[in-house]
């Protein structure tokens, strides 16, 4: 039974160490909101999302007021645009409207992001799916609070390479429409490899189709947390080390239940996850990165920085199963390097590199995350970088993610802002030999044997 006195315990977390409900997503269904007729679909989608979420920020305030547990964000995810817009949208400029309106409807409610402006291309791509991810350039250059995603590959059907190649595009088109904000968009976009459809997270989160008419979703974050309660231990076996973080993980993972249950039940919205990620900020003390020193590293990127990752995310997961039957989306430790301080200053110190954050992905809970590259960093270079992530997260059977911003008129060695939870960056180095011809094959990378189990 989870009760008042379990959040009581943990106010020294909330007040020194930066423990927060990160996010309370509301999924959204707008499968009824499919019509041929644009106009018409375009009023369904607002009716649909401002009736549903209309009581969110305000009930998320409330619990965070009557718990004394902040909760950063209040947000919305609502089934892939792509599929709710196919039978209306004829061009990428009748998707750009959708994703208007949808921000439109953001504000109205008041909430900071609104994800599932998607589509899931994983073996191949209708007209629509095309279409919405042509339009994702204008679409988030109009718009504030939306985020885009597209699922590129999957175990079960390997990897979309056309759809990759065009991503590459995309994604230095999205900067160009936005480089007076630093290309600013490119944060607001991710690739993925098996997207989880129950993701609370930005700018990642859609409604799958498996999903409930409405459902909450909470993603709960403490890394500040974990390593202040790693400080009690310094100089301890591995076998402390992991028993301290699951520990920790368990009573951060009650925090956000509890928060997701009392939300559902004012809301009357069905629960469905809490997702326990250790997603950072820029703030002091609430870095991944500070974590890995705390287990022995003198910098992120060190040697043993992934085995020590490897060594987190698992404890991480295994505190949060026994503290909730029903945690999902993520779950793990996210090494966003523009989010993330101790990231920042790796980088910086020349401990981390975009090859050595690779092969960290092969262990963390999404991938290439918020890493702001050379302006003039060819397409299909971004695309050889997703075909790579695509890659580990399709043999490894694990969600993988990439999200590249190509700063345009900035180069290695300048930093970028991007304000708020985004923070900043330093430029990073990227590989510069061609992957041209590997890239402008076209088709689709098959599924690993592994996949096939029934």
């Amino acid at each position: 039974m989870i009760n008042i006195y379990e959040v009581t315990e943990t106010n020294n977390m909330v007040e020194k160490e930066n423990l927060d409900v990160r996010t309370i997503t509301m999924g959204i269904s707008l499968l009824d909101c499919i019509d041929s007729d644009l106009n018409a679909c375009l009023d369904k989608i607002y009716k649909k999302i401002t009736e549903s979420a209309k009581d969110l920020v305000k009930t998320g305030e409330e619990i965070a007021q009557e718990f004394g547990v902040p909760i950063v964000n209040k947000r919305i995810s609502v089934t892939p645009i792509a599929l709710v817009g196919g039978a209306a949208c004829k061009t990428p400029e009748d998707f750009a409207k959708i994703a208007e309106v949808m921000d439109k409807a953001a504000h109205e409610v008041g909430v900071n992001f609104i994800g599932g402006y998607s589509a899931l291309v994983n073996k191949g791509m209708t007209h629509a799916d095309e279409l919405l991810i042509r339009s994702i350039p204008m679409a988030l250059s109009r718009t504030e609070n939306v985020c885009s995603s597209v699922n590129v590959g999957s175990t079960r059907c390997g990897i979309n390479m056309d759809a990759v190649r065009l991503l590459g595009e995309i994604i230095k088109e999205t900067a160009e429409y936005t480089k007076e904000q630093d290309s600013l968009g490119c944060a607001k976009l991710v690739v993925f490899c098996n997207a989880p459809d129950d993701n609370p997270f930005m700018a990642g989160a859609f409604h799958g189709v498996t999903e409930a008419d409405r459902i909450i979703n909470v993603g709960v974050s403490g890394p500040g947390v974990v390593k202040t309660a790693l400080e009690s231990v310094r100089g301890e076996s591995f076998e402390v080390l992991c028993e301290t973080i699951k520990k920790t993980a368990f009573k951060v993972t009650r925090v956000g239940q509890l928060v997701a249950k009392e939300a559902s039940k004012r809301l009357k919205v069905p629960f469905g996850i809490v997702d326990l990620s250790l997603a950072p900020t820029p703030a002091i003390g609430d870095s991944v990165a500070d974590i890995l020193c705390e287990i022995g590293l003198e910098h992120a990127g060190a040697p043993g920085t992934t085995a020590a990752l490897a060594l987190l995310n698992d404890q991480v997961k295994k505190g949060g199963v026994m503290a909730s039957s029903y945690v999902g989306g993520l779950s793990g430790a996210f090494i966003p390097v523009s989010e993330d301080q101790g990231m920042i200053d790796a980088v910086t110190a020349g401990a981390l590199t975009l090859e050595k954050l690779e092969a960290m992905t092969c262990v963390c809970s999404v991938g290439l995350d918020m890493i702001a590259i050379p302006g003039d960093t060819k397409a299909t270079t971004i695309s050889g970088i997703i075909a790579d992530e695509m890659a580990i997260g399709m043999i490894n059977n694990k969600t993988t993610a990439v999200r590249l911003i190509p700063v345009i008129g900035k180069g290695v060695g300048e930093t970028v802002e991007f304000g708020g939870l985004l923070g900043y960056a330093p430029i990073m180095p990227v590989n510069q030999f061609s992957c041209d011809a590997f890239v402008n094959r076209g088709g689709r990378i098959p599924a690993p044997i592994h996949s096939f189990k029934n």
